[in-house]
């Protein structure tokens, strides 16, 4: 039995729009619109460096059910790429690229496996060494049975790895697709799981490996930090893990501590030193910046701040581009006194415990036709922190009435 080496990678989403950012300068906003394709192609570059003995890709190649023409085309290059390499390719469709979806078909090289919608069994040959690989692809959007049941392990291989496109149960921040708990992946006697869906990075279990390498590329601002692929080695019972960064860039959220600024250049001073910082790091940053315990400049000038900001990062290709700034000022309320004196206060911050009144004020988004199909449901953390915000500005403004 000889080591296998293979690239791991999902959730490519090529061609996503990168909704949100169209008042981006053009420059920045093709940068982004080109991002995915980039950190692919690192990918590629990777596999092909390191001679894999193939690469897996757990779900959702493509951003949209429709894939677009460009990205199957310029999918269909690196897969050439690696075809000239003798490298296959092992591929699943998720929730996003369904098969049920509507597309211009492109034919794709020989080195090119894809599953269909039943799990099925594929077998790859390294000289005397046999690996079996299990998966499906995703007959519609939505799929909720648990189709971890039917992956059925073969004992005429040396090696056995699953690829699933679903969510571990109790995982809220993703539509829970072909759910699945670890003893059921357990019970299938796998050497390695490769999942997709999940786009932030976990390895959920060392041994055997039970890997989630999130997306490739960040494409908003909850999809923070670095972003890959993973070089998988298998040799026997023995596995090698090392997580390969491909971004081509970096979405970050920043905390500046403005205790201490005494004007508004000192704080644009702050802004820029946290820029350059990111800048030094060599890849190109969209950042949320979050000033605290600033004094005598609130909120309301925030839009101001980062319009300046904005307008110094235009012309930058290694940009830090802020596209949010919120700035929270040094005050506090007491909010027991002010309840005592006033039953309006008292029905103010019972307003803000309850979660339902932020789904009130924001299903008409939701309901919007033409916005509704781009949003991601609120986490409770985004529910606390809206309801905080709006309580914080109508006490400053109270306070500035007062």
């Amino acid at each position: 039995m000889e080591e296998i080496t293979f690239i791991h990678c999902a959730d490519l989403h090529l061609d996503s729009p990168m909704l949100g950012l169209k008042n981006l300068p053009a420059p920045i906003r093709a940068q982004l619109r080109e991002s995915t394709f980039a950190s692919f192609r690192k990918i590629v570059d990777t596999a092909i460096a390191r001679q894999v003995d193939f690469v897996l890709i757990a779900g959702d190649i493509y951003d949209g059910e429709d894939r677009s023409l460009r990205a199957q085309i310029l999918f269909k290059k690196e897969m050439e790429r690696l075809k000239i390499q003798e490298i296959d390719v092992y591929i699943i469709h998720g929730n996003h690229d369904h098969l049920s979806g509507s597309w211009l078909e492109v034919s794709f090289p020989d080195n090119v496996h894809i599953f269909p919608s039943d799990v099925t069994v594929f077998e790859h040959k390294k000289r005397n060494t046999k690996i079996h690989l299990y998966g499906f692809s995703y007959e519609t959007r939505h799929l909720y049975d648990r189709r971890i049941n039917t992956y059925e392990k073969t004992d005429t291989a040396d090696y056995h790895i699953g690829l699933l496109h679903g969510s571990m149960e109790g995982n809220s921040d993703h539509s829970p697709y072909a759910p699945f708990n670890l003893q059921e992946l357990a019970s299938k006697g796998m050497n390695y799981w490769a999942l997709g869906h999940i786009h932030k990075r976990a390895v959920l279990q060392a041994d055997p490996p039970v890997v989630y390498p999130g997306n490739i590329q960040g494409r908003h601002k909850k999809e923070t930090g670095e972003k890959g692929c993973y070089y998988v080695k298998l040799n026997n019972g023995d596995a090698e893990l090392e997580f390969i960064p491909t971004a081509a860039c970096l979405w970050k959220s920043v905390q500046i501590d403005a205790a201490g600024a005494k004007n508004a250049d000192e704080l644009l001073s702050l802004c820029h030193i946290a820029q350059e910082k990111e800048r030094d790091q060599g890849l190109p940053s969209i950042l949320a910046i979050s000033i605290i315990n600033a004094e005598g400049i609130g909120s309301l000038q925030a839009g101001e701040l980062l319009e300046i900001l904005q307008e110094d990062e235009i012309d930058e290709t290694n940009f830090a581009w802020i596209s949010s700034l919120s700035i929270t000022e040094n005050i506090s309320w007491n909010k027991a006194k002010l309840e005592s004196e006033s039953a309006f206060f008292t029905e103010l911050f019972q307003a803000v415990k309850e979660a339902d009144s932020i789904d009130e004020a924001v299903a008409p988004i939701y309901r919007h036709p033409g916005v509704y199909r781009y949003l991601s449901d609120l986490t409770e953390r985004e529910k606390e922190e809206l309801a905080e915000e709006a309580e914080r500005l109508l006490l400053t403004m109270l306070n500035g009435v007062s």
